[in-house]
């Protein structure tokens, strides 16, 4: 696991010792999801079910302003927050070590705003549609702002009305499914 591209290309992150109930991103799929993306510059990104960090600690490497990890797991807390001093992030970055519902509603009330969102729950557990719930009933996402899930291909993503579904791709036994504001 390292980061692809940006200013900290190439540095090795840590990840779960095993056994741990972390599952890490695959490079391929961050790789193919930032393709997609394009650009990340300047923008402000919410990285929820964060696990290493990985995905929000790439869009920093990109050019991302800030971006603020969420995850319930102390020991990923920790692999976060490690991963954030190793590749130099940490002053542009957030960890809360709390549930993703629970951090939505922290950050509503702090009237926080972001252009993204990664969703990278357990797979089939449920979280997938209860976190994109939860994102609508807030004003987290900008009007323009985009909310990429990573779930199991049978893990339906069922979008609140707000959300329009623009693309879907299939990378072995993960979906990355794209939302945007409507």
């Amino acid at each position: 696991m390292r980061v692809i591209a940006g200013i900290a290309k190439g540095r090795r992150l840590i990840g779960p010792k095993k056994g741990e109930p972390i599952r890490p991103v695959l490079d391929q799929v961050k790789e193919a999801i930032f393709n997609i993306l394009y650009t990340v510059d300047g923008l402000r990104v919410l990285d929820c079910f964060a696990g290493t960090g990985a995905v929000g600690i790439e869009a920093l490497s990109r050019g991302a302003a800030h971006a603020t990890f969420v995850d319930h797991l102390p020991t990923a807390c920790a692999i976060i927050e490690r991963n954030l001093a190793h590749t130099g992030f940490t002053d542009r970055a957030t960890t809360l070590c709390m549930s993703a519902e629970r951090a939505i509603k922290t950050l509503a009330a702090r009237r926080a705003v972001f252009d993204l969102v990664f969703v990278d729950p357990p797979y089939e557990k449920g979280f997938v549609n209860t976190t994109l719930a939860a994102l609508a009933e807030t004003s987290l996402l900008w009007p323009n702002g985009r909310i990429i899930i990573e779930h199991h291909p049978k893990e339906p993503v069922d979008p609140p009305a707000q959300y329009a579904l623009t693309d879907r791709r299939k990378y072995g036994q993960t979906l990355i499914t794209f939302l945007t504001c409507r």
